[in-house]
């Protein structure tokens, strides 16, 4: 499935429910969260509607490398201080033993001036 109506991420991404925009490609969208852990907390999220990590395939992973490969310039643009002593953390919760509660793929991108409220 490339869209589910239902999705909140995806209604997200079509525009349908406000967000505060970090990043946007043909293949990729970023957004603040809405209840940040941190100074710089936002979520990167595939167009394609992907449930959670369990249904990522190896044509997937030109996708996951590009989110792999943006989260660190974005972090930056959002405000993470360099590495080394600055960074940010990557997290991906898959199900619900993992923490995840919107079930559409998206990565945390989490950073700033410590200490952060979880984490």
């Amino acid at each position: 499935m490339t869209h589910d109506p239902n999705c909140l991420f995806c209604k997200i991404i079509e525009g349908k429910i406000p967000s505060t925009k970090v990043y946007e490609d043909e293949e990729l969208f970023a957004f603040n969260d809405i209840h940040p852990w941190a100074p710089v907390h936002f979520l990167m999220v595939p167009r394609l509607h992907i449930a959670s990590m369990a249904q990522v395939g190896p044509e997937h992973a030109g996708l996951l490398g590009r989110m792999m490969v943006l989260a660190p310039q974005l972090a930056l643009q959002a405000g993470c201080q360099p590495y080394p002593e600055g960074g940010f953390r990557i997290v991906v919760n898959t199900g619900e033993q993992g923490g995840q509660e919107v079930h559409h793929l998206h990565m945390h991108v989490i950073g700033g001036p410590r200490p952060w409220r979880r984490g």
